[in-house]
């Protein structure tokens, strides 16, 4: 299993089919909706709350 990032007070501002875009420290970075865990507190435009993802993909948008 992935080891999972867990990054707090993070907005979903849009989202397509395919991924979610997030407000995060003032940036908007877009995020697949398949890597998104079921323990996240953000799924949907309007969610805001603990954005919970593996821990590459976090390391790879420059969010940890």
């Amino acid at each position: 299993m992935a080891t999972l990032a867990k990054i707090d007070d993070v907005e979903a501002i849009g989202e397509t089919a395919l991924a979610l875009l997030c407000l995060i420290d003032g940036k908007e970075v877009w995020i697949p909706q398949g890597q998104i865990s079921d323990d996240s507190e953000v799924w949907k435009v309007g969610d805001k709350g603990t954005l919970v993802i593996p821990e590459w993909l976090a390391i790879a948008k420059e969010l940890v």
